[in-house]
């Protein structure tokens, strides 16, 4: 079974198993969540897709770690102006394993 969730303004594919990373929720390490922002699902090849949303389906996930992305650099240059500032940025990020999709 296939679905498609909407989180933190993003859309991801998941199946279950699946191991994804989102933009970073309020829970912590080992605890369930649950999305009813379901966009589309396909199941034995029958696909479903919502008008905006599928209802009465629910996907069940588990959080596995809390950390940060790898470091994203910020450059900046003036030309012949001797004027250079550089920068990194690390979004904070969840990673979820789905467990179910209901």
């Amino acid at each position: 079974m296939l679905a498609v969730i909407k989180t933190g303004g993003k859309q991801y594919k998941v199946k279950e198993g699946d191991f994804i990373s989102v933009e970073k929720l309020p829970y912590e390490i080992g605890k369930s969540v649950e999305f009813s922002e379901v966009i589309m699902t396909e199941s034995n090849g029958k696909v479903v897709l919502g008008d905006p949303l599928v209802s009465g389906v629910k996907v069940m996930a588990s959080v596995v770690d809390q950390k940060r992305r790898g470091t994203v650099l910020i450059f900046k240059k003036s030309h012949r102006k001797n004027y250079r500032r550089k920068n990194g940025h690390r979004q904070p990020i969840t990673v979820l394993k789905i467990e179910k999709i209901k």
